[in-house]
């Protein structure tokens, strides 16, 4: 552990280290589900302790299918992080939002195929409630961070998580707007899953870089669209972040510290050992 009560910062396509940030050290941590996407950069942003991982490698090596997100999280967790915030690159399934435009969404629905969402299994059973998958209290200080960022923010919205690594067809991406997606990105539902699972809170701020293909008048999504966007959208992610870490309460009042507490089935003394030092960090004070 480095700093109990952390801000994590995952950085997404685009961001891959905090300009802003004053570096103490880089940390490489081993983890029970094997190596995460990157070193943790451990250090301070506007005065709060921060850990910053870069989601898909520094070098953007990571495909999203292998990024290895239980890694990820319990990482996070062995630092001492409470809360995350991930940032993400996504496309707009909205004619009202716009590239460039910054969308917080609080609600996610799940198209991946591919993904080790949870901790548990093997012999431990856990079912965390889910209803709400972003904690609302970090998502009320983001609303508040980004109200200066400079551009639009839309304070809601669903978050359609595809597998990828392709983008949607023109018949999904229709299909998902009748679904009433506000966006749609590859990375961010394991994240909030595991987030959950291992009493953390978790909230998105979602960079729309395009709107996706469904939308006949725009040009379909590709690689040259996203790049020019995601250099602007990391500078405003960059704001948000420095202008959340300055102004969230040190001490969580919500509920995402207890998720575990009614949400374990095995009973502590039929957990098997191997399962039980595995997830030390996630569920040791449940069971003592």
């Amino acid at each position: 552990m480095v700093a109990e009560g952390a801000v994590g910062i995952i950085g997404g396509s685009g961001l891959y280290r905090m300009e802003a940030m004053e570096v103490v050290q880089e940390r490489a941590v081993s983890t029970p589900f094997g190596a995460p996407s990157d070193s943790y950069i451990v250090g301070n942003l506007a005065g709060r302790p921060v850990v910053f991982l870069a989601r898909h490698g520094r070098g953007h090596q990571l495909i999203p299918s292998q990024v290895n997100f239980r890694a990820n999280i319990y990482g996070f967790k062995e630092l001492g992080v409470e809360r995350i915030v991930a940032v993400s690159a996504v496309g707009s399934m909205k004619e009202e939002i716009h590239p460039l435009h910054v969308v917080l969404p609080d609600q996610f629905i799940d198209r991946t195929r591919q993904r080790a969402d949870t901790f548990f299994g093997d012999g431990l059973v856990a079912h965390v409630s889910f209803a709400d998958p972003v904690c609302p209290e970090l998502h009320a200080a983001l609303r508040e961070a980004s109200a200066s960022c400079g551009t639009a923010v839309w304070p809601g919205g669903t978050y359609l998580c595809i597998e990828g690594p392709a983008f949607s067809t023109r018949a999904e991406s229709r299909l998902y707007r009748s679904w009433g997606a506000s966006v749609i990105g590859m990375t961010n539902l394991p994240e909030a899953k595991l987030a959950r699972e291992a009493e953390m809170c978790y909230a998105t701020v979602a960079l729309v870089t395009d709107f996706d293909c469904w939308h006949e008048a725009e040009e379909a999504v590709s690689v040259e669209m996203l790049l020019d966007n995601l250099r602007s959208n990391a500078l405003t992610a960059q704001r948000i972040l420095k202008a959340l870490t300055g102004t969230l309460p040190s001490e969580r009042s919500c509920n995402c510290g207890r998720a575990l507490e009614k949400a374990l089935l095995t009973a502590p003394a039929d957990i098997p050992p191997t399962v039980r030092k595995r997830l030390d960090a996630i569920i040791r004070k449940r069971i003592q």
